[in-house]
């Protein structure tokens, strides 16, 4: 249990830690508090049984009630605000903690990890640690300390007692040992389905319209039921397993209270204990445990939780790529591939590429799917490292400059644009964020989109839905755009951004792209002979390796996949219905 206390407090951090502490030792004083309600009783007692209650006798029972009392109410609100800042902060911290350590985890991290599982663990995991984890294991230090002060002070009147409230705690702590490793056997079995579900919920509203496409809804439906039924489950046999053993565990506590009882009415009796002592002992006897009994209830939770925490460092351990090179501003923005190599799941991907990017020239990378275009592209912006060979920025290795500083240099445009739940005017503004409304109005006047965001009700305002799901594909490509022309970096990546543009919003693309474009390293990857033909060298990749390079006019007279790929692209242009 201490076990899983320690793992509790490891996991918050240094400020939070200490929150926790304070609300400890304002828990000692809190039992210390409760605890004077035994001296309290005993001089009541004693002076009835003598017949020698006078207002000396009065005056010092009222104190030490006045004092248990309201100093246990001023002590435990404190410590409660404690425990409740340094659980909810917890929560809070670790999820932006958790946020910053995926930003650095290498691409392949994202495509092998269930998105419930980062879910699940970012939102129920961290709920149950800001909320149930720290009063179970708060609700388990407070009760165990009150015991023990209790026990100390019953030690004051007789040791014999004070013995065997000790005893009693021993036995409760073997109790509750059984307690938590029948919580462990389902622990694992609750938040696997915790995080199944999540995943298959998620997957279920990410591809509603597919679903909906393809008529496959009572399949899909059945998958969620499915996972939501194993979560019921799940968490019956969590709470079957739970509370018997906690039921056993609070009976045996109430029976430890009796055993006290019972020992105190024997020494009584055979002249040992005196009358006002085993009065006060008996009183104590239903006090000893009361708060051990109420934290018990708590405990089966903590294993539970632990389990949760586990989790949650299972990411933060996850190696992050090195992001702590320099900052460099290169004198030149040449980019070189030199033999790199890439393999993913020992699958190669990248085949021994090497290949010059000039300053402020264009490079369009073609090739069949899945030839390692994009993955090109990702190891030159360091998405992903290098396994064989090098790729340098400016003359330096990539791996020299600090993440931070090696993304200054690099905007994006992909075909599949991510806003968020925010406003136009705010999803611009990622690019910068600290840009003047004018900047923005700049912005997405040259990624020609200004007039349909002021045709929307609130123009740059407009909350647009989460991933941009108010908008068509062509107006979020724009804003995209808006984004890259608002961070002004001095290369651009387009990784097939026109792919799937409607005929009415290409002149609009078209335009923006150039306007993003001027005076800028172009890399792109592209289907559209118009934005291959004039580019300074076109690469083609096939199976990971560069197959064909140079520019149109010198391709084009080449048999092999360029070629190819103009003429088929002219069929499709010239094809008419008849």
């Amino acid at each position: 249990m201490l076990k899983m206390v320690k793992k509790f407090f490891d996991f918050c951090s240094k400020k939070n830690r200490n929150k926790f502490y304070k609300s400890a030792l304002l828990g000692v004083l809190e039992a210390i508090f409760t605890a004077m309600k035994i001296p309290a009783a005993f001089f009541a007692i004693k002076a009835v049984l003598d017949n020698s209650i006078d207002i000396n006798v009065i005056f010092i029972v009222i104190a030490f009630m006045l004092i248990s009392t309201l100093g246990k109410m001023i002590v435990s609100r404190f410590s409660s605000m404690l425990q409740t800042e340094g659980g909810y902060d917890t929560c809070a911290l670790k999820r932006i903690e958790i946020g910053e350590h995926l930003r650095y985890l290498p691409m392949g991290y994202f495509n092998d990890t269930s998105l419930g599982h980062i879910t699940s663990v970012t939102t129920n995991t961290m709920e149950q640690t800001g909320d149930i984890a720290t009063r179970a294991i708060m609700m388990f230090l407070q009760g165990s300390i009150t015991t023990v002060v209790v026990a100390l002070f019953m030690f004051i009147f007789d040791v014999r007692i004070g013995l065997i409230s000790l005893a009693g705690i021993g036995v409760f702590l073997l109790i509750n040992q059984w307690t938590n490793r029948s919580v462990a056997k389902v622990a694992d079995e609750k938040l696997s389905a915790d995080r199944d579900m999540v995943g298959v919920i998620l997957e279920y509203i990410q591809g509603i319209a597919e679903i909906r496409n393809y008529n496959i809804i009572g399949q899909n439906q059945s998958r969620v039921q499915k996972a939501i039924d194993r979560k019921k489950k799940a968490d019956i046999t969590a709470e079957i397993t739970a509370i018997p053993a906690v039921g056993v565990q609070g009976l045996v506590i109430k029976l430890i209270g009796v055993v006290i009882a019972g020992f105190s009415l024997w020494f009584y009796f055979n002249g040992t204990m005196e009358l006002s002592y085993t009065i006060t002992m008996l009183l104590c006897s239903f006090m000893v445990f009361e708060s051990l009994d109420t934290a018990g209830i708590y405990t089966a939770l903590l294993k539970i939780i632990g389990k949760g925490v586990d989790l949650a460092n299972e990411i933060l351990e996850i190696e992050q790529m090195d992001i702590d090179g320099e900052e460099i501003v290169p004198a030149n923005r040449d980019i070189h591939l030199e033999h790199v190599g890439f393999a993913y799941e020992n699958r190669k991907i990248i085949d021994d590429v090497t290949l010059d990017i000039k300053e402020n020239t264009t490079t369009a990378i073609i090739g069949p799917s899945g030839g390692g275009k994009t993955t090109i592209t990702s190891l030159i912006a360091r998405f992903w490292d290098v396994q064989e060979g090098s790729i340098t920025l400016g003359g330096r290795n990539v791996k020299d400059y600090s993440f931070d500083s090696l993304m200054e240099n690099f905007s994006f445009v992909f075909q599949r644009v991510y806003l968020f739940e925010d406003s136009i005017a705010n999803n611009i503004r990622f690019g910068k964020p600290e840009a003047s409304m004018d900047e923005v109005i700049e912005a997405a006047k040259k990624a020609a989109c200004h007039d349909f965001i002021m045709s929307l009700p609130d123009g740059y305002e407009t909350i647009v839905g989460e991933g941009g799901a108010t908008l068509s594909g062509g107006e979020k490509q724009r804003i995209a755009i808006a984004r890259a022309i608002m961070k002004n970096a001095p290369i651009i990546i387009l990784d097939e951004a026109t792919a799937n543009v409607d005929p009415e919003n290409e002149k609009e693309l078209t335009e923006a792209i150039e306007n993003l474009t001027k005076q800028k390293t172009i890399i792109m990857i592209a289907h559209r002979l118009k934005t291959v033909r004039n580019a300074d060298q076109i690469v083609v990749v096939d199976k990971g390796k560069i197959v064909q390079k140079g520019k149109h006019d010198e391709l084009i007279k080449q048999k092999g996949i360029y070629s190819n790929f103009i003429n088929g692209r002219k069929q499709a242009v010239s094809w008419k219905l008849s």
